[in-house]
């Protein structure tokens, strides 16, 4: 039973990078590259972005189909794969549409070896200068599924026969995150569950996740976490509770840890980082080194076929040009002893036809000599003019062989460079791809079983404050009207509280000045000074 994965996508040059990573996969064939010039997938889909790019508006210009077996019901046949493509393409609407199909033998933990298909479909129909619409893919990839199970004999999941199967595939941002730490994110998300519902307060909650390799940042969210990596995520998503939700983080962390008071992303990145290099130094890279040394073996060995063929191609274009340089000098020796031997029949037959004897005096005497002469004249120069015309003719076709030779072999020369630039970038890709495996080993090695990230113990405060943003335990305050009147009027011996209400009846009964110039008098039981009017002003 097949389980497929489709997607819309962009980023040619980073699919066939990874197709082609041998790095990741014990065996890759390409088995076929449908619809395009080039005869590689670099080229290829290179030459599709051109038509996404120019003809559209449509920027995830493929679409990709991982198709990979059911492991319990057995390996599948290439003529199967080949079914299962077939009916796909005619589900998806992408009949005759540029395609390749990638074949990957990947090893596993224990040692199993998987194969699976690839397919990688242009959605940009030239013909029509438009984009392919796919909508529903999931759901027509399930009914090919049925189809195809019912046609092979083949036992479907649950979900399938019910029709609710969510294949959820991991964000390259997640895989990302999961080959740098050996964590995936369901494990982060159950060790942050976990943190949360066993912190009774937001200090613990916090202290909980440094000690598990996490930080408190500000983002565009209020409370984003950022890991030793780098990594950003937003604290409620990582949550596995759906009763929870942001305002509920906020509201329980907003008291201790404001958002306003913590780092930003960029100066938590920053710490992080600095963290990082420092723990990455003691890591040992022999290992990574030896096995870089395995690798750059095995891409000399791939490397040797592409430069044979680019030095096949240099000699062949040097005996081209040099079987042209040969046949062109033919050619002019030709005609040059061509036109020379026009001009010695010519003069032959004049000499053969030239009267003799009596009658040739009577030419020379009577002035026919002089008359034939001019005409010999004036054929000689019609037949060099001709010769002329030919000379230059000749010339001019053979600089257009040579040059359309030249243009010919430089865009063979191109290709098998464009070839050789795309080869290395493969090359560099499955060299960091190697960079990523030594790193989720030394990370899971670092942590020493446990399932978190390293603690993470930064001063992520100014110099005088607290490691932890806290609130202050007291905020400044203006003074009240009472504190005032204490300050402003001196207080009886006898008197124990102050009466606000009745200094206030008895300033607003006191005489008062009018607008027309009546007399008011200033009540002096209680003075706001001006530095203080301001209540909620903070020094």
């Amino acid at each position: 039973m097949p389980i497929a994965f489709g997607s819309q996508r962009a980023s040619g040059g980073d699919m066939a990078r990874h197709l082609l990573n041998a790095e990741d996969n014990e065996y890759v064939d390409v088995m076929e590259v449908r619809g395009s010039i080039a005869d590689d997938l670099a080229g290829a889909f290179a030459e599709w972005e051109v038509h996404a790019l120019t003809m559209t508006r449509c920027k995830k210009y493929l679409y990709s189909l991982s198709v990979n077996p059911d492991t319990a019901q057995g390996p599948l046949t290439h003529d199967q794969y080949m079914d299962y493509i077939e009916r796909t393409e005619a589900k998806l609407g992408l009949q005759g549409q540029p395609r390749a199909i990638v074949a990957h033998i990947k090893e596993n933990k224990l040692g199993e070896l998987r194969e699976h298909y690839h397919c990688v479909w242009s959605r940009i129909d030239v013909a029509e200068c438009r984009a392919i619409p796919i909508s529903f893919d999931r759901m027509k990839l399930m009914a090919v599924s049925r189809e195809f199970a019912h046609d092979h004999g083949l036992t479907l999941p649950d979900g399938y026969r019910s029709g609710k199967a969510k294949a959820k595939q991991l964000s390259l941002y997640d895989k990302v995150q999961m080959d740098q730490t050996g964590l995936s994110k369901k494990d982060r998300m159950d060790l942050i569950t976990d943190l949360w519902r066993a912190s009774d307060s937001a200090k613990a909650f916090v202290a909980g996740l440094e000690e598990n390799g996490y930080m408190l940042a500000r983002g565009r969210r209020p409370y984003v976490l950022v890991d030793i990596y780098g990594h950003t995520n937003a604290l409620p998503r990582m949550i596995d509770d759906k009763q929870v939700r942001q305002q509920d983080v906020a509201a329980f962390l907003e008291t201790e840890f404001p958002s306003e008071e913590l780092p930003d992303v960029d100066e938590a990145k920053k710490l992080a980082a600095s963290h990082y290099q420092e723990r990455k130094a003691l890591l040992r890279v022999e290992e990574q080194a030896e096995q870089l040394e395995v690798l750059k073996r095995s891409q000399d060995s791939r490397t040797e076929k592409l430069s044979a063929e680019i030095e096949d191609t240099l000699t062949r274009h040097a005996r081209q040009r040099a079987d042209l340089d040969s046949a062109q000098a033919e050619a002019r020796d030709a005609l040059a002893l061509r036109q020379a031997g026009e001009d010695v029949q010519v003069q032959f037959e004049r000499a053969q036809n030239a009267p003799k004897g009596l009658l040739g005096f009577f030419s020379r005497i009577s002035g026919i000599d002089f008359v034939r002469g001019r005409l010999h004249a004036r054929d000689d120069n019609m037949r060099e003019n001709k010769h002329a015309l030919e000379r230059d003719g000749q010339a001019q076709r053979q600089h257009e062989q040579a040059q359309q030779l030249k243009q010919t072999q430089q865009l063979q020369m191109m290709e098998l460079r464009r070839k050789e630039r795309a080869q290395e970038s493969a090359f560099n890709y499955e060299r960091r791809t190697l960079s990523r495996k030594h790193e989720m080993q030394r990370a899971i090695e670092y942590r020493r079983g446990a399932e978190h990230m390293p603690a993470l113990h930064l001063n992520l405060a100014p110099g005088g404050r607290k490691a932890v943003p806290h609130k202050a335990a007291r905020r400044y305050t203006s003074p009240t009207v009472k504190e005032l009147n204490v300050k402003a009027r001196p207080r009886d011996a006898g008197d124990e509280h102050m009466d606000v209400r009745r200094d206030f009846t008895h300033a607003a009964k006191a005489p008062q000045k009018s607008a027309t110039g009546s007399s008011r008098s200033q009540s002096t039981d209680f003075v706001i000074p001006p530095q203080q009017r301001d209540r909620g002003k903070k020094r």
